[in-house]
């Protein structure tokens, strides 16, 4: 197995006073020629965005876009027709495809949003765009790892076009989980939401991640009060 850590405190960063955001990768003014991404994970953006604010209409071509709303809620708007609140306990996908375009805010006059705004490069270009939307509640399982997004239609969660699952768990005491690559040849990127998490010997805290390849499985030590996010992806792109 081959691990790669990532520090919280060594992501980019920018501040517009609107937007507080961190980058996993390169992304906008931040370049680093050592985080570009990881596998098909290209983007991994930790934004707070500040209330009534957000990002004016925009488009976007061939990438899987997931957002996943931490606290507050995002306001939504896309050239296909949908105008939608995306709340915290909620998850978002867009499929750009052939081409889209999209606005977003946070729909709080009064409160921050946090999110985590996720792009994946798909497998299949210039498809079809398409919008889904679900509320975690209906999936989620307290004290174990739960699906949130797979590449199948009729799977738990939402799917995207890429040979990709996501989990996520919120464990209210301390647990040993394994986890299995549901394709061999992928790799694991998890990120801390909050708390703690040993995997690999290394020890994770608040949104340090880890890059994990060369595996059929990891084993995590998960503390109590803690909150994860793991993105099984491929490594490379086709």
């Amino acid at each position: 197995m081959q691990a790669r850590f990532y520090k919280a405190e060594e992501r980019g960063e920018a501040d517009y006073g609107w937007l507080k955001a961190k980058y996993s990768f390169s992304f906008a003014n931040y370049h680093n020629p050592e985080r570009i991404r990881f596998g098909v994970l290209r983007v991994l953006n930790d934004d707070i965005i500040a209330p009534s604010a957000g990002f004016d209409t925009h488009p976007h071509d061939n990438m899987e876009i997931i957002t996943i709303p931490l606290s507050g809620k995002l306001a939504h708007k896309d050239s296909m027709g949908h105008v939608s609140y995306i709340n915290s306990g909620e998850i978002q996908v867009m499929s750009a495809g052939k081409g889209i375009s999209h606005s977003e805010y946070n729909g709080s006059e009064e409160d921050e949003l946090n999110l985590f705004q996720i792009w994946l490069f798909p497998k299949v270009k210039n498809v079809e765009p398409r919008y889904q939307q679900i509320s975690l509640d209906t999936i989620e399982t307290s004290n174990q790892l739960y699906q949130v997004l797979s590449p199948n239609e009729d799977d738990e969660g939402v799917w995207v076009h890429q040979d990709a699952w996501f989990s996520m768990g919120t464990f209210t005491e301390e647990k040993i989980e394994k986890y299995t690559l549901h394709k061999k040849g992928n790799g694991i990127y998890l990120i801390v939401i909050e708390g703690e998490v040993e995997v690999d010997g290394h020890t994770l805290n608040k949104r340090d991640a880890i890059g994990l390849s060369e595996l059929d499985d990891v084993t995590m030590k998960i503390a109590a009060d803690t909150r994860i996010l793991l993105m099984e992806i491929p490594m490379q792109i086709k």
